[in-house]
């Protein structure tokens, strides 16, 4: 659906449209496919050309654009999965002033690594979403946040703007017509923190990278304290085939409320880790088969479906479950990002927890006071059990923590510290009791 058909990934197999795509071995800097010529030829920017009128035809109105995206059912590929389209009609479009569109390409969360291949091999898909999307909203000016630990991205990302202005496809008057717009590549700091979408406004404006307080929200009072609209990657990667094709035909491509395909990147205890692009609504057992199936022919023991902030479910639970914001929900976890994490029975809950909870103190901004001082206290709880210093009253106390951050600091990082923990404790109870009651793991060791 991303037109990912010339992707290429190390040691990866990727899924196109739920088919398998021969693997490629990976390039270097200077791979294949990704250059403006090679995108035209795939049909790259004809979206734009078409709502423009740049094809001959009549063009579409920015009331038609929004249409065709809520129509599409593309929900934001980032991890909250707001409605797309209806993000886009929340920007005040007569507003006199300035108006900003960032994509939100800080990719922290753990285990996600898709958006910088989408940006690595098809750099140009997402311009022409920003561009489509600069349009249907009366934007002029955008900016592509990237996370700091990837600068070959960015500077392929460089590469490939470079190519679109000099082609008309970013600038002033696009392609002949009245529209405007001007699109640059910002270099982040590689701070976790910043791919929450008013820490990464901050840090755009050249400040610490911590999030503000809500409302206002972004499109009323974002960028520069102006109006602002804030997607993923993924999501303006989606937009292109949605205007070409139709909002009707990549809503068909998914399920109702869940439109069009998603790449998952699925990794930990699997034979073929890497980016897998399928239907929303693809069962997870077909998922799993596309990535080899558990390694080593080891037994399922749990999946984290969406990133390391989403809380983990246990196999049988995760095998009745589709691909998708809502069955995911349903199930008692979120899709997230769609980071797949994959734990085979070798894998001890409490340690896995272990390295969850150092994370998110690490990456606390410490702007919070639960968030600060309770990922920390988490973080040494779950150290002292794993290392045969725990309590019993030490399990329900994990839980007392967590449930004293979620839902009480500005943004939804202590959420993502907490909703693990509580997880972990309630479906692996009895390797935490274990470990307290043993002083040693239920499971021998690491494989």
């Amino acid at each position: 659906m991303l037109d990912l058909s010339q992707f290429q990934s190390t040691g990866a197999q990727t899924c196109f449209h739920g088919r398998h795509l021969k693997p490629q071995i990976y390039a270097g800097l200077d791979g294949r496919n990704w250059r403006l010529a090679d995108y035209v030829e795939r049909g790259g920017y004809q979206a734009l050309r078409k709502i423009l009128g740049a094809d001959g035809g009549p063009g579409l109105t920015p009331e038609q654009v929004i249409a065709e995206v809520k129509l599409s059912a593309l929900r934001g590929r980032g991890g909250a999965g707001f409605p797309t389209g209806l993000k886009w009609s929340f920007m005040p479009r007569a507003f006199p002033g300035a108006k900003y569109l960032v994509c939100n390409s800080d990719e922290g969360e753990p285990g996600t690594c898709k958006d910088r291949d989408i940006l690595m091999f098809n750099p140009h898909i997402v311009i022409e979403g920003m561009a489509i999307a600069a349009y249907a909203m009366g934007i002029g000016a955008g900016y592509n946040y990237i996370h700091g630990e990837i600068f070959e991205v960015y500077e392929r990302f460089e590469a490939a703007l470079e190519e679109a202005r000099a082609a008309g496809f970013l600038g002033d008057k696009l392609l002949g017509s009245a529209f405007s717009f001007q699109l640059h590549a910002a270099h982040g700091f590689g701070a976790y923190i910043c791919g929450e979408e008013t820490a990464l406004l901050e840090s755009l404006e050249g400040k610490k990278g911590q999030p503000r307080f809500k409302p206002p929200f972004p499109a009323s009072y974002g960028l520069y304290g102006k109006p602002t609209t804030i997607n993923n990657t993924e999501t303006f990667a989606a937009v292109p085939w949605i205007i070409r094709n139709g909002g009707q035909a990549y809503l068909e491509a998914g399920k109702p409320n869940n439109g069009g395909t998603k790449i998952y990147s699925v990794s930990g205890d699997v034979e073929r880790p890497g980016n897998f692009e399928v239907p929303m609504g693809t069962p997870f057992p077909v998922l799993l088969e596309m990535a080899g199936g558990v390694r080593r022919g080891r037994t399922l023991k749990a999946v984290i479906p969406g990133g390391s902030s989403s809380p983990i479910l246990p196999a049988a639970q995760m095998m009745d479950c589709t691909m998708d914001y809502d069955s995911i929900a349903k199930a008692g976890s979120m899709l997230g990002s769609g980071a797949v994490i994959v734990l085979d029975d070798s894998r001890c809950m409490v340690k896995s927890l272990l390295r969850l909870s150092y994370f998110y103190t690490h990456e606390s901004c410490g702007q919070c006071t639960p968030c600060r001082e309770g990922t920390g206290w988490l973080h040494r709880m779950v150290h002292r059990i794993e290392h045969g210093q725990g309590r019993l009253e030490d399990i329900d106390l994990l839980n007392s923590v967590a449930d004293n951050i979620q839902g009480r600091t500005i943004c939804a990082l202590g959420d993502a510290a907490a909703m693990p923990v509580r997880a972990m404790v309630k479906h692996f109870r009895d390797e935490f009791v274990h470990h307290v009651e043993h002083k040693t793991c239920v499971v021998p060791a690491y494989v």
